[in-house]
């Protein structure tokens, strides 16, 4: 009798099992989909990783419990930017460098409109990172952020959803995303000021890893676009009007904005200096 509950058990639970997978195989990232798959899925995650970021920091963290809840709520919102940071640097270094995906000698076709599932899921959590944040930065206005971010989270998102959708000017995409590398240096500054560490020499190296990072991934890369732009200026005519604009207006506004914020590092980093010495 038992024997036969338990073979029955296991049949109705493979085939809720089966059922399961031809749902996620045939709809969730089935093509059409994965973009509001990525996009719900980015938010999700955000939801959690603010979440588990706040338990941790509970348990974990004396010196959260000091502070104010508005603190409290940014020091989850960085954590949560961090991860965010860390996981489309990445996938942003090994599409444009490392896969073969955009590559000259790579795939056929323009490089301007080449695309897969997985960059396209990529480019969809960034989507549901960029809603989550500007929702939390509009909801405590401004004490997450001012219009600056605004301005940034919003030229961002819709750059991102639109190299999503449309499947155009993904690379550019990716290239400028690689400048979020330098989001976890910014967030560890702010930790170790709210924690009380400003003289401390770890304050120091992190204003050093900041300016090195800056240079490299918002000043230097975004010289390399450009000048891959000019290279491929044939292939960029080919997209669409929009995108079009975007290749070009997205980054030129990013470009101006990364030089302003790069003059405040220097002037930062030089009164650090001065103070350790």
């Amino acid at each position: 009798m038992r024997m036969a509950v338990s073979k029955k058990s296991v049949t109705v639970f493979k085939s809720y099992q089966s059922q399961a997978e031809v749902l996620v195989k045939d709809y969730l990232l089935s093509d059409p989909f994965i973009p509001y798959t990525a996009v719900f899925g980015g938010i999700f995650a955000c939801k959690m990783l603010y979440d588990l970021i706040q338990l941790i920091s509970t348990f974990y963290f004396r010196s959260y419990a000091r502070l104010t809840k508005i603190q409290r709520i940014e020091w989850n919102n960085r954590g949560m930017s961090t991860v965010h940071a860390i996981f489309i640097a990445t996938m942003s270094l090994y599409f444009v460098f490392w896969s073969d995906l955009f590559s000259d000698h790579g795939l056929a076709g323009l490089v301007t409109f080449r695309s897969s599932p997985l960059s396209t899921f990529t480019l969809g959590v960034s989507v549901g990172y960029f809603l989550a944040d500007l929702g939390m930065i509009f909801w405590l206005y401004p004490s997450l952020g001012g219009i600056e971010y605004i301005v940034h989270h919003s030229l961002s998102g819709v750059a991102v959803a639109y190299a999503m959708f449309s499947g155009e000017g993904q690379l550019y995409t990716f290239m400028v995303l690689i400048s979020e590398v330098t989001t976890p240096e910014i967030n560890m500054r702010w930790y170790l000021d709210i924690t009380g560490l400003k003289r401390s020499i770890a304050y120091l190296i992190n204003g050093v890893m900041i300016f090195i990072a800056w240079l490299v991934a918002r000043i230097l890369l975004f010289i390399y676009m450009f000048y891959h732009v000019y290279l491929h200026y044939d292939q960029v005519l080919q997209m669409h009007t929009f995108g079009f604009v975007l290749v070009f207006a997205v980054p030129s506004a990013l470009a101006t904005m990364n030089l302003m914020w790069f003059g405040k590092i220097i002037k930062g980093l030089k009164k650090t200096l001065a103070k350790s010495q």
